[in-house]
């Protein structure tokens, strides 16, 4: 379907007299098709999903006020923030979407909401890491030198965990934890969470971070079977289980500026937080949903029970420039000096 300029992927069957919505997402459009599908089942409003990988929010401030974008759905809370302060969401009060989503998920002022949850865990080898518990903490402690590795410092992802400790411990404190975590990679930050199991098997490193649906990726990945045995070889462990709980990331949704169907957007983002809907989504993506009780996939539920960080994400969001910055400052991209 063409609308504007902007070519969408429209959902089979829908009733036209019942309107439409349409989404703009970073999400990979058969990750959520199971979810338009179904909320098209039980309205009748055809939903039309633009992907984008990248600029998306200058795509929708590009096109002001005659932009046809009603729903945005992204990962990471960065994401979500920066369509907030890029101008181009609008807030929405919506008594079903308080009820099924905790604060600690949501933007106060409602410009932002969260679906499911991933956790920044660490991959662990289960060959050369006796260990059942470990801290982020402890990343920095000499005993793990030469054994960690990670991605870019600079990832969104490991910006959000680093920010987390920036709003837990200061910026002091994390300045000098970075330098402890850069002294004891095994090598550069390099790659992405997937190859960070690669390394682990391969005896590069015995520890890494990654975020949890990687492995459940790689465990039910048919077209590429080489990464079950990255996920096989293996263990998660969550950081900090035992006290605070584990750094957790979103994924998420807004009501665009400028929504020309906003009624059928409210209605859209109303399904999204219901406990169906983050459930479907949840099996999906390998994630877990943010409404408590809501049951989690045989996959996510083979990691183990996580706890998550009660830090409210917007305290996280507040601290991401100067994690940034500490990444930088001590130079963790360049690997360890030795």
């Amino acid at each position: 379907m063409l609308l504007g300029s902007v070519a969408f992927v429209a959902t089979a069957g829908a009733a036209l007299a019942d309107g439409e919505v349409n989404i703009y997402s970073y999400r990979q459009p058969e990750l959520i098709q199971p979810l338009v599908d179904e909320f098209t089942k039980e309205t009748g409003i055809e939903a039309n999903v633009l992907f984008l990988d990248k600029g998306l929010v200058e795509r929708i401030a590009a096109e002001g006020a005659n932009s046809p974008a009603d729903v945005i759905l992204t990962v990471d809370i960065g994401r979500l923030v920066e369509a907030k302060d890029g101008g181009v969401t609008q807030p929405l009060s919506s008594d079903i979407i308080n009820k099924d989503i905790p604060a600690q998920y949501r933007d106060p002022a409602g410009e932002w909401f969260g679906l499911t949850t991933r956790g920044r865990v660490v991959y662990a080898s289960k060959e050369r890491v006796p260990e059942t518990a470990i801290t982020y903490e402890e990343l920095a402690d000499p005993k793990w030198k030469g054994r960690l590795c990670m991605r870019d410092g600079q990832h969104s992802y490991n910006i959000g965990l680093f920010a987390s400790m920036v709003a837990h411990h200061g910026a002091e404190y994390t300045e000098k934890w970075l330098s402890g975590v850069k002294e004891n990679l095994a090598r550069k930050p390099d790659g992405n969470d997937r190859s960070q199991a690669k390394a682990i098997m391969a005896g590069e490193c015995d520890i890494a971070l990654g975020n949890t649906y990687y492995v459940g990726l790689m465990i039910t990945n048919e077209k590429d079977p080489e990464e079950k045995e990255w996920a096989a070889a293996t263990k998660i462990l969550f950081p900090n289980a035992a006290d605070r709980g584990t750094h957790v990331n979103i994924s998420g949704m807004a009501l665009a500026k400028y929504a020309p169907n906003k009624d059928n957007a409210v209605k859209f983002m109303e399904f999204l937080a219901s406990g169906k809907a983050q459930e479907i989504y949840a099996e999906q993506v390998f994630e877990y949903p943010v409404l408590p009780g809501a049951k989690v996939s045989d996959v996510v539920a083979s990691f183990g029970p996580i706890k998550p960080d009660t830090l409210p994400l917007t305290d996280i969001a507040a601290n991401r420039k100067a994690a940034s910055e500490l990444v930088d400052k001590v130079g963790l991209n360049e690997g360890p000096t030795q």
